[in-house]
């Protein structure tokens, strides 16, 4: 998929609708070990805070946000589903829920990086670089 994607996306219930611009496309699916993202265990793809654009169901969205606060954690709040969240590493980004989005399926990615967020890029020593805690494989069984 080419880079700077167009898709739309919802919550489960349907409350929520989005329309999101994807700098990457699919091509750069993450996840992250911090506490939240093992809970939720999501694969998130990347979206400048400009490139989402709710379309219905803003006054269903509900925000979370722990630790630092810096993270802002999206919710509906009728089906619980998360959709996005502007990120701590980067503020200016949203990491948008792909299983949300229209024909895809967090199953569609073979590979997809983990991020260490236990040891968090933002509270590295500096000229320390963030690390990769793992890789989340999917493969397929035969069955139908």
């Amino acid at each position: 998929m080419p880079d700077d994607v167009a898709m739309c996306g919802r919550c489960h219930c349907g409350a929520v609708q989005f329309e999101v611009k994807l700098r990457d496309g699919l091509n750069k699916p993450r996840r992250c070990n911090c506490s939240m993202c093992r809970m939720r265990g999501a694969v998130a793809l990347t979206a400048e805070l400009d490139g989402l654009r709710i379309l219905a169901g803003e006054e269903h969205l509900t925000e979370y946000r722990f630790n630092t606060g810096v993270a802002r954690h999206f919710f509906c709040a009728r089906c619980g589903i998360y959709t996005h969240h502007q990120r701590r590493s980067n503020p200016r980004e949203y990491g948008v829920n792909a299983a949300c989005l229209e024909g895809v399926s967090p199953f569609d990615f073979a590979e997809v990086p983990v991020n260490d967020g236990v040891h968090h890029p933002s509270d590295l020593p500096p000229g320390e670089r963030p690390r990769l805690a793992g890789v989340l494989r999917f493969e397929p069984t035969d069955a139908t």
